[in-house]
């Protein structure tokens, strides 16, 4: 267990996640499209012919290219079909039992909601800069490799006692294996450290993370995963 200063320098609410489409995912949307021309396109145009493209088709057919894009492997077509209808109406990137899709679920909402000008929901993640301040450099180590578990359980307790993510992961805050933090955490950037001090850029959705926004600066204590012997 390693002690921590925890300080809340930011906090804002998106509608996009940073970084999450690239001109080489516009360009293999417009090819399942069977765009004439992919190539010629000049890159600060791929992303506006990309939606372009995207609303020729109902929005349920554009859902289910966008999904079959994202989900290759984890989907049948049939599920990818059902998904598609439930994106009309539900937060798949918080209400469908796969946590480690949601980060997926998010990506597809957000592109389909800028294409259709707001008939899919309209995705809310948070992005925030949080400074920890460890006691020393062994317990700062804790958070360069793999930090999403021992990061969470930091977050957390600048978190009210009714929230969510206290509610539902209880037990994985206070022991030592949290798999599920990796899909709630989705970037945790470094911007500044130094011998033991960091400064992280996390971003994640608002459905386990907002209440982050109440925080200060407080003392906080965390833990590493232990990662299970391999047999």
């Amino acid at each position: 267990m390693k002690n921590f200063t925890v300080e809340r320098l930011s906090f804002d609410t998106l509608s996009e996640l940073p970084n999450s489409w690239q001109n080489q995912d516009y360009t293999a949307l417009l090819n399942l499209m069977n765009f004439d021309g992919t190539a010629q396109i000049a890159p600060a145009e791929l992303k506006a012919m990309c939606l372009m493209a995207l609303t020729d088709l109902e929005p349920t057919e554009a859902a289910q290219l966008v999904l079959g894009y994202l989900f290759t492997e984890q989907h049948t077509a049939g599920q990818i079909e059902n998904l598609a209808h439930q994106m009309l109406t539900e937060k798949l990137w918080e209400e469908n039992p796969q946590l480690e899709q949601h980060e997926g679920f998010f990506k597809a909402t957000q592109l389909l909601h800028e294409a259709y000008n707001g008939k899919f929901p309209r995705a809310e993640a948070v992005q925030f800069q949080v400074k920890l301040t460890a006691e020393d450099a062994e317990g700062l180590a804790l958070l360069l490799d793999r930090p999403e578990a021992p990061l969470l359980r930091l977050l957390a307790q600048g978190m009210p006692d009714n929230t969510l993510l206290k509610r539902l992961f209880g037990e994985q805050l206070a022991g030592t294996a949290f798999p599920e933090a990796e899909h709630i955490i989705w970037q945790a950037l470094k911007v500044q450290q130094d011998a033991n001090t960091l400064v992280l850029s996390v971003v994640g959705s608002a459905y386990w993370l907002d209440d982050f926004k109440y925080a200060d600066t407080y003392e906080a204590a965390t833990q590493a995963d232990v990662l299970a012997e391999e047999a």
